[in-house]
Order: C-alpha cells, then sequence, then structure tokens
C-alpha cells in the first residue's frame, strides 16, 4: 500500500509538486473528520466542515475568476472604474474527481453504510490512486475499500482483461481522438474560411473527438487497475447510440452520474426524501 501511495503521489506530483499539498490537505482533513464524525455525539458538524473545505477549494480553484470577471463587468456597467483584482490560479488536475470521492467517504459514514477508516494510507490510497485520479472512473469508498481488505492474488484472467482495456484506450486516444482533432481544430481555429458543410461535419467529428479522448482514458485507467488487482466501475457504455438525452447521461461518464444521483439528487430529496444531510 505503501508503495501505491508514493507512486500515486509521485504520478502527481509530475504535473506539479506544489499541488500535492493540496490534494493531501483534502486527504488529511477528510480522515480526520470521519474519525472524529464517527466518535463524537454530535457528529454533524464534522461532516458540514468537510463540506465547507471541500467545496471551498473546488470553488476557489474552478470558479474564482469567472466570479471576478462576472462581479467586476456589473461593476463597470453600473459606471464605476473600480475592479477587484483576479489571481492567477492554475486549475489542479483532477481535482473535481479527488474531491467527489473524499466526499462520498463522508457521506456514507453520515448515512451509517461505512466505518471510518483507522488507516490513513488506506485512505491516502483511495482518494490518490493514480490510474483514474486525472480523468476518472467515480469510485466509491465502499466500492474501494471492500477490494482493498480483500486477499489479492494474481489472476492471469485481470491481467489479460486489463491489458486488453488499456490497448482499446490508448488505439481510441491515439489513432481516434488525435487524429479527428486533427481535422477539427484548423476548422473550428477559422471557421469564416469553411463552408457550412465542412464546419457541419467538424461538429460531428468533434463528438466523436472528445468521446474517443475520455473513453480511451476511462479505459486506460480501468486496464491499469485491473493489473494492480482492482475493479472499477465502467464509464461510458456507447452514448451515440441512445434514445433520448435521459438515456445518453445513463451511458456518459456513468460515475458521474451515479454520483450526482446518489449523493446530490437523492440527498436534496430525489426519490427517498433526501437520505444524506438531512438524516439526523
Amino acid at each position: 500500500m505503501w508503495f501505491l501511495v508514493f507512486a500515486s503521489a509521485y504520478f502527481y506530483g509530475q504535473w506539479n509538486w506544489t499541488y500535492l499539498i493540496l490534494i493531501y490537505i483534502t486527504i488529511v482533513s477528510d480522515f480526520i473528520l470521519g474519525l472524529k464524525y464517527y466518535q463524537s455525539d454530535k457528529p454533524h458538524k464534522f461532516l458540514y466542515l468537510s463540506l465547507v473545505i471541500n467545496l471551498g477549494i473546488l470553488g476557489i480553484f474552478k470558479y474564482f475568476n469567472f466570479l471576478v470577471n462576472t462581479t467586476n463587468s456589473l461593476i463597470e456597467s453600473a459606471g464605476f472604474s473600480y475592479a477587484i483584482p483576479g489571481v492567477e490560479l492554475l486549475l489542479p488536475v483532477g481535482i473535481s474527481f479527488y474531491t467527489f470521492q473524499s466526499l462520498s467517504y463522508m457521506i456514507d459514514i453520515h448515512r451509517g453504510e461505512l466505518k471510518p477508516r483507522k488507516n490513513i494510507v488506506d485512505y491516502a490510497l483511495f482518494v490518490s490512486f493514480f490510474p483514474q485520479l486525472v480523468a476518472g472512473p467515480i469510485v466509491r469508498a465502499s466500492e474501494f475499500f471492500k477490494q482493498l481488505d480483500e486477499k489479492r492474488h494474481f489472476s492471469f484472467d485481470m491481467a489479460q482483461s486489463g491489458m486488453m482495456l488499456i490497448l482499446l484506450g490508448l488505439v481510441k486516444k491515439v489513432v481516434f481522438a488525435d487524429n479527428l482533432a486533427l481535422f477539427v481544430d484548423p476548422i473550428f481555429d477559422n471557421p469564416s474560411q469553411h463552408s457550412g458543410l465542412i464546419t457541419l461535419f467538424a461538429v460531428y467529428a468533434f463528438a466523436f473527438q472528445i468521446y474517443f479522448d475520455f473513453s480511451g482514458y476511462s479505459d486506460i485507467a480501468i486496464g491499469v487497475a485491473k493489473l494492480l488487482g482492482f475493479t472499477f466501475p465502467r464509464n461510458f457504455m456507447h452514448p451515440y447510440i441512445s434514445l433520448s438525452f435521459q438515456d445518453f447521461w445513463r451511458r456518459w461518464h456513468m460515475t458521474l452520474s451515479r454520483w450526482l444521483r446518489d449523493y446530490l439528487y437523492i440527498s436534496l430529496g430525489g426519490n427517498r426524501n433526501g437520505s444524506c444531510i438531512s438524516n439526523t
């Protein structure tokens, strides 16, 4: 486990070592808050604190400059010359994925579906596990820890399946997505230089480009996890054969749709009248 934690930190650090501090703020804070929640007679404050920390970090890095620019536009339209200075923030890679995973851990503890981990190495591996850290799929804490607690042995079938998924993902990314980008990018860069028909073809080509790109990364992540003895949920299921928009979102980025359903929609009253935050 220590080796995988260090490997995951090294993998993430190749992008920007400074931002390892950010991911470990999430890891350490939710690990401690999970233990405090389980030990407290009035635990709800620890769940709320986790929500504030996780969503606060996510909001600052993803939406701070957007809010500043919007506010400055409103100030300017009102006739004032003052402008709020922005801050150059580099969006951390994978911040949405590891934030959602960490939140699912605290919410599952709150619902009584999961006991907090007593070993921070286990929890650090769950949040930072490198195969799916930057592009998903989003894995639930209960799914991950159940496999972590099982005694794992090398499986030729899992290794073969993992290698096939990695190969499929590479073909999607390198052969299809990257070559479609060679056609799409010049047209999108100068749309006025091309006919309406060519532009329409580019729009459809772009739809397939993002599918092959995203699903390719997901296949590689699931395949690498299989080589290490973990089974991750499927993330795409032929979304472009959907018969409706609702069916499309059941097939596109399936782990995100599942997360939003189980931890947002149901928590706000959908289907089960709110079983998360309102639970006392």
